[in-house]
């Protein structure tokens, strides 16, 4: 088994609550990873308020990357057999119904 971090992101304001509905949504999506026994570190939601970005030269500015329209707006890790299992994970969260997408990468 391999180990894939997926990374939450969201072009909707970083600093808004998901509604009821959503947290709902997303602990059932949760609870369907941790019953196939896939989970290997259930992540964190990541705050944008309390963020700097480092660039080349020493120059520190406030916030998340501003280059791009999208925020990460958190990240979990799961362990499955290939990349392909992990995607197919990943294709049935939540976030992808309200504009959002998932990058799925390979742990070293």
């Amino acid at each position: 088994m391999q180990e894939f971090v997926l990374i939450f992101r969201t072009s909707k304001d970083p600093h808004a609550n998901p509604s009821p509905e959503q947290i709902q949504a997303r602990m059932n999506w949760m609870n369907t990873v941790t019953d196939q026994n896939k989970l290997a570190d259930k992540g964190n939601r990541l705050a944008t308020g309390n963020a700097k970005t480092v660039r080349p030269g020493n120059i520190v500015t406030d916030g998340p990357c501003k280059d791009t329209e999208e925020f990460i707006s958190g990240y979990m890790v799961v362990r499955t057999a290939t990349i392909d299992e992990a995607i197919e994970l990943a294709k049935t969260n939540p976030i992808l119904r309200g504009g959002g997408n998932i990058e799925v990468r390979t742990v070293l």
